[in-house]
């Protein structure tokens, strides 16, 4: 008997040692984006998407365009239904710009006008539930080419209650999704469970790789923030990426909490042209010895079904 509560207590002693791993999922370009383009479908991805998230009990954002919500200059009530699912599910809604343009491509001023273009519904949707549009997240995470263009951003999203969304779990999900879409457009089921049955174990290469790659940075892991998109093969297997993250030893938490670590505090100053993540971004600036080189990469396979050349 003394053995067994010795045995419990050092199990607890350790488990009190052993920082829980935590990480946000930040779903983007809502309320879809697939080959499915008809209603129905993208009310059934919906609909799997948030039953996926409901049954785990974990929060989630998603971030939107909003030049999704119209026909024409007409607003269209059933895709606008889409993100009324989101918030009647009780889920936090982000600024993605209107068209999802990027900032290295245009002037901030029509980038302002775009984020501003992009609030309209979302704001509406979700003042009726008593809440407000906290969080923007940049389309393609492409930042801007000079660090006068970041201070304007920053200074305008903070003059309009904005909260920058970085992440740290940076992942190709779009080429997969792509790629499921393709074969599910050619009716090839076979062909969709390859896909979907590389996909899982991809994403916990990806997170692998973060975890070790933040460890080398600040001598622990942090926090993470997940980015996946809004799409058909997450509808599908949102619930085993989540069983993942449990078996890794995570708990999902909200974008807040996540951001509440203090690696999150560290300046963004990366204008390079590519949209990586904020871990690499930091680890650019102290020298490319804190970057981990061996990313895992998308299969094979995979990027040559979807038609993309690379990641």
């Amino acid at each position: 008997m003394k053995i067994l509560l010795l045995v419990a207590a050092l199990a607890v002693a350790i488990s009190a040692q052993t920082p829980e791993r935590t990480i946000a999922i930040t779903i983007d370009d809502l309320p879809v984006v697939s080959t499915r383009g008809d209603i129905k479908n993208r009310r059934e991805i919906t609909k799997k998407i948030l039953g996926h998230i409901k049954k785990a009990k974990v929060p989630a954002i998603g971030f939107v365009n909003e030049n999704k919500l119209y026909a024409g200059k007409e607003r269209d009530e059933k895709q606008i239904d889409l993100l009324r699912m989101w918030v009647n599910a009780g889920l936090e809604l982000g600024n993605h710009t209107f068209s999802h343009r990027s900032l290295n491509q245009i002037e901030l001023g029509d980038y302002q006008s775009d984020i501003l273009k992009g609030e309209t519904i979302t704001k509406e949707l979700l003042a009726k539930k008593g809440k407000q549009i906290r969080y923007f997240r940049h389309p393609y995470l492409q930042t801007g080419r000079s660090l006068e263009v970041k201070a304007g951003l920053d200074a305008f999203l903070a003059d309009h209650g904005y909260t920058i969304a970085p992440i740290s779990v940076d992942n190709a999900d779009y080429i997969f999704s792509r790629a499921y879409d393709i074969a599910f457009d050619k009716g090839d089921k076979d062909l969709m469970k390859k896909v979907g049955d590389a996909y899982i174990p991809y994403l916990e290469s990806k997170l692998e790789y973060w975890e070790r790659q933040s460890t080398k940075l600040f001598g622990r892991e942090i926090s993470q923030t997940l980015l996946i998109h809004a799409n058909f093969i997450n509808s599908d297997y949102l619930d085993d990426l989540i069983a993942m993250f449990h078996r890794r030893g995570y708990k999902v938490v909200d974008l807040e909490t996540a951001l509440n670590d203090e690696a999150y505090k560290l300046p963004d100053t990366y204008i390079g042209p590519a949209g990586i993540s904020w871990v690499h971004r930091w680890a650019r600036e102290k020298g490319s010895d804190f970057i981990i080189k061996e990313e895992p990469m998308v299969p094979e396979f995979v990027l040559k079904i979807s038609g993309f050349e690379s990641e």
